[in-house]
């Protein structure tokens, strides 16, 4: 038995907002993920895939997918072992284009584990959206680690620099990155 050496961790930013946080604080998470060590990361805009309303004439479930663009989405997802979401909170919830995204597919989520980086203008930093937004990735049947991370008052954050993590966040980040590779590390066969 061998240990995979680099996990495949997607981090994706779960919005399609043109004027998002999530594409600004998703590339800070990223690149905190590289320096990790342990993760190959793909990044994954949500807008860039341009997913239209569930439009499949299938259950998920089926894995029977008449459309490229689900077969794309699907292909994707699948290469991950795991994931980290970064998601805005809107209206105290998470995005219903995110919802989408996840609807879309079902075998491909199934015991893959994910962490949470959710967001918001306001002093919860988007854990109401995160909240309400587990019980949604267990029912596909993926791992949600149990740290996650709440970035409050993101409006101060994000300029055409980019995005200033407060004090403290890269621990925090750091917390769930460990608790998401230790979720995903499986023994494989040589």
């Amino acid at each position: 038995m061998t240990l995979r050496p680099h996990l495949r961790l997607h981090v994706v930013s779960a919005s399609v907002r043109p004027t998002s946080a999530a594409r600004p604080v998703a590339g800070w998470v990223a690149g905190r993920a590289r320096e990790h060590g342990g993760f190959d990361v793909t990044p994954v805009d949500l807008a860039d895939l341009a997913l239209p309303f569930l439009d499949e004439p299938e259950y998920a479930s089926s894995g029977i997918y008449a459309h490229p663009h689900t077969r794309a989405w699907s292909a994707l997802a699948d290469s991950a072992d795991a994931f980290l979401f970064v998601l805005p909170m809107y209206n105290g919830g998470f995005t219903a284009p995110f919802k989408n995204a996840i609807d879309f597919l079902h075998a491909e989520w199934r015991g893959k584990p994910v962490g949470l980086v959710s967001y918001s203008a306001g002093g919860t930093g988007g854990a109401p959206a995160a909240r309400m937004l587990r019980p949604v990735l267990e029912a596909v049947g993926m791992v949600p680690a149990e740290s996650s991370v709440a970035v409050p008052g993101i409006d101060g954050l994000v300029s055409a620099e980019g995005f200033r993590a407060p004090e403290g966040l890269a621990g925090e980040l750091a917390r769930v990155l460990d608790e998401v590779a230790a979720l995903a590390k499986a023994p494989v066969s040589a």
